[in-house]
Parts: structure tokens; sequence; C-alpha cells
């Protein structure tokens, strides 16, 4: 075995040239697919990471504006939720339905301190409301379930906000004013542009000087299983809210629906594509090596004819040919092969910690795993004998007579 591994090293020495050009081009495909995989996991798991923020299980409808004329009225019209399609919508989808809440909002009103203030102004909440806005809390807590029933005024603010306010110093305790009306800070979140305040949703209704005007409705959803049922759940609600407020069911800018649940699967299938094109285009990229492994291996074949032929004359059997070739083929792939992945990974770890610095919200933790390196491994020493099988079946129909008179 020793001699065969001296064998098959002593001829890549004799041909470094070409034996570098060649593996170059394995080189290049393994580096592609590392770095490719390693930026489409990134993806992934940055998509997963923002999901895992949100109730995946659960879509928000929002009035919008009816566009199509209905029942002689006029197009254009201004779509209203109020606090009483909350049991609507409940009572005609029980079979889709698992939970619901609504949020009121006041954009006009401002967080003030005796020193400074903020805009973006209010939402009234219930505890749901800090996953449904794809909310994380940084410190204290959000609202909970016994500030609504005692429509406590306690406040939970944006980290900007927050900041704004009170410097450095810990927000939690401190008093801000609404209206007036003072309010004690519970808790503080993070959210990559939503910088609005959060109040108990209770407390915003008292706020509201008695109207029923709601901002949104946020519906538990429990049976969305795939796309047909995630656009079949969003019908019923066109359905069911169109008889109440007077728009056609097939206007689409009469409500704005953000079915989360779909939007998961949607991912997930776009995320099983993404990584399907990946290995695509990076193992057709590799093939383009293997091809040319398999190609020098011919033309090493034809220039050890004579070399073949002596050893065919003095008894070598044809296995140990055979065995030599493609040995030598799986050499020059896995050796380079593994040059991509070594590089590959430096690549990935690159990028990975620009993506850390960076602080890039939908690339996280861009790298790949053990199992892709056992992957790719076994990929090479099967592409590399495959690269090696045909040059060898030539080199075993050589005959010892005619090898010898080859010069």
């Amino acid at each position: 075995m020793i001699d065969l591994v001296n064998e098959i090293l002593a001829t890549l020495k004799h041909n470094k040239l070409r034996t570098a050009l060649t593996g170059f081009a394995v080189s290049w495909g393994i580096f592609l697919l590392i770095v490719l995989l390693s930026v489409s996991n990134g993806l992934v798991n940055g998509m997963n990471d923002m999901f895992s923020r949100r109730d995946t299980e659960s879509m928000t409808v929002e009035g919008g504006w009816a566009f199509k004329p209905y029942k002689g009225l006029t197009d254009g019209r201004k779509v209203q939720l109020r606090e009483r399609d909350i049991n609507l919508i409940r009572n005609r989808n029980e079979q889709l339905v698992t939970r619901i809440s609504a949020t009121i909002s006041n954009d006009s009103a401002t967080v003030s301190t005796g020193k400074d203030y903020v805009t973006g102004g209010y939402e009234g909440v219930y505890p749901s409301g800090l996953k449904s806005a794809g909310a994380t809390i940084s410190s204290g807590r959000f609202i909970n379930d016994n500030d609504i029933r005692q429509a406590r005024r306690v406040i939970v603010l944006h980290t900007d906000n927050a900041r704004n306010l009170f410097g450095e110093k810990d927000p939690i305790g401190k008093l801000v004013k609404i209206n007036d009306l003072t309010f004690t800070v519970v808790g503080v979140f993070k959210h990559e542009w939503n910088t609005r305040s959060y109040i108990p949703y209770s407390t915003a209704r008292n706020l509201s000087g008695g109207s029923d005007k709601v901002k949104n409705i946020s519906v538990g959803v429990g049976s969305i299983n795939s796309i047909a049922d995630g656009e079949k759940a969003e019908k019923d609600m066109y359905v069911t809210l169109g008889n109440e407020h007077n728009f056609d069911a097939t206007d689409q800018g009469a409500l704005w629906i953000r079915n989360y649940a779909k939007q998961r699967l949607t991912q997930d299938t776009a995320s099983g594509a993404l990584e399907l094109a990946v290995w695509i285009i990076s193992i057709l990229t590799m093939l383009s090596g293997i091809v040319g492994v398999s190609n020098i291996m011919f033309v090493s074949v034809r220039e050890r004819t004579h070399e073949i032929g002596v050893r065919r004359a003095i008894g070598a059997r044809p296995l140990s040919i055979l065995k030599q070739v493609i040995l030598e083929s799986v050499a020059i792939t896995t050796i380079f092969g593994y040059i991509g992945i070594v590089l590959g990974v430096i690549v990935s770890e690159i990028i990975k910690t620009i993506a850390i610095n960076k602080e890039v919200e939908f690339l996280k933790d861009p790298s790949v795993d053990l199992g892709v390196a056992v992957q790719v491994t076994v990929v090479l020493i099967i592409a590399g004998a495959i690269a090696g099988l045909f040059p060898a079946m030539k080199s075993l129909k050589i005959k010892p007579v005619e090898a010898l008179r080859d010069e």
C-alpha cells in the first residue's frame, strides 16, 4: 500500500502544472459549495429568527380602502374596524379562530418627562401584542393580564425612546406622562423600526373617549397547515367583514391582512428551494472540475501506455492497474477538494464575523455544520472514483504487446 501511495505521489509531482490546474477547478467548485451553503444557511437562520419573534399561528386584520362599488356605495371608502368585529369574527369562524384580540392606536400622542418628550404615539395591546409585533423585551416586562383587568397606567418603551427620555439611567419604575396622565415604565423593548410605546388595551380604551374603533384585530389560527389553508382563511375574513362593513368580498384593498402562518409556510418552501438551488449550482460547478480530472486521467493513461504494457507483461494484475488509476483520481479530487473546504470555511467565518459586527438581521450564523463536511467528503470520494473509472477501464484494454511497441 505504501508503494502505491508513493507511486501516486510521484505521478502527481511529475506533472505539477497539469495537476495544479486540474485541482484548481475541483477546489473552486467545493469552495463555492461551502460558501453558498453557509450564506444560504445564514439567510434561513435569519428568517427563522425573525419568525420566531412573531406568533406564526396568527393573522392580523386591519381596515383598508374599498375600491369597488358595492350596493350603491361608491369606491374609495375607508373601512374602519370596530370592537364588535371581534365577536363577529369569532362566531362566524369557530373552526379557524383559537384566540382573538384587538389593538387601539393613537398616532398623535406624545410621551414626556419633565425635561424631554418623544413622538410616535402609543398602542393599546394585550399581552400577545409583543409577539404579534415581532418585538423582544430587553429589560423589565411587557403588558400582562393584571394590567388589562385593572386598566393600569403602565407603559413599555422602545430602547431608543427610553434613551432619549432617561439617558443612560435605568428607565424601569420611572414616570412619564401621556395626555397629562402619569404612567409607570415597566419595560423596554427592541424592534428594528417600530418605536411606538405600548400600554394596556383597557387603559387605551379609557383614553379613547368612548370610541369603539380599533387599529387591527389579531386572530390566532390553529388549522393552517398549507398555503391553500392560509388563502382560504384570508377569504373567510373578507366574507365575514364584507357583510358587516358593506364591501365586496373580492375587493383585496378593503382589508390589509398579514397572515404570518401563511408567510411561515411560504418561507419554509422558499428555504427548501434555496438550499436545493445552491446544491445544484455548486454540484454543477464541481462537476466541471471532475470532468477535468477525468480528462487528465485519460491523458495520463495515454502517456503511460508503455509503462502499463511493461507491468502487464511482467504479470501485473488488471485489478492493480485499475486500482492505481482510480486512486490517483481520488487523490487529486480529495486533496484539492479539502483545500476548497478549508478556504470555504475560512471565508464563511469571515462572512459570519462581518454579519455579527454589522448586526445584519437577515444573515444569522452563516456557517456549515459537520454533517455538510461529511456529505462533501463522501461526494468527493465518489466523484473522484467516477472520474478515474473510465480512464482506468481504458487502461485495461491496452494489450501488452501493443503497449510495448508504443514509444
